[in-house]
């Protein structure tokens, strides 16, 4: 299923699992945390994806000799960098808020 959107190598699905899903979301999640911990806009965790697919692209290149210059690869990187991106960001948002303004929270 995801060959259908995404050109893997000869190397296979757990490079795509390995670079992509744990190396670059990992990288996500942390940038998104640490934007929203620094109280700085939403906006910035959507452009720090978008040079973190720069990478992820990088690193598949030239350590697993796959394409570097895929719009396709590319957008499926972004996209899986943005949700967990996003996740970090909202997590630590929500915490900054609860701690903040915990007398507003309703049990």
């Amino acid at each position: 299923m995801l060959t259908s959107f995404y050109e893997v190598g000869d190397n296979g699905l757990w490079i795509f699992v390995l670079v992509t899903v744990i190396m670059g979301g990992t990288s996500a999640f942390v940038s998104g945390k640490a934007i929203a911990e620094t109280w700085r806009p939403f906006w910035q965790v959507i452009g720090y994806c978008f040079l973190l697919g720069l990478v992820v692209r990088f690193i598949h290149f030239a350590l697993f000799e796959e394409v570097l210059v895929s719009a396709r690869n590319y957008a499926v990187d972004v996209a899986v960098l943005l949700c967990l991106g996003v996740s970090g960001y909202a997590v630590a948002r929500k915490r900054q808020m609860s701690e903040q303004y915990g007398w507003r929270v309703k049990d």
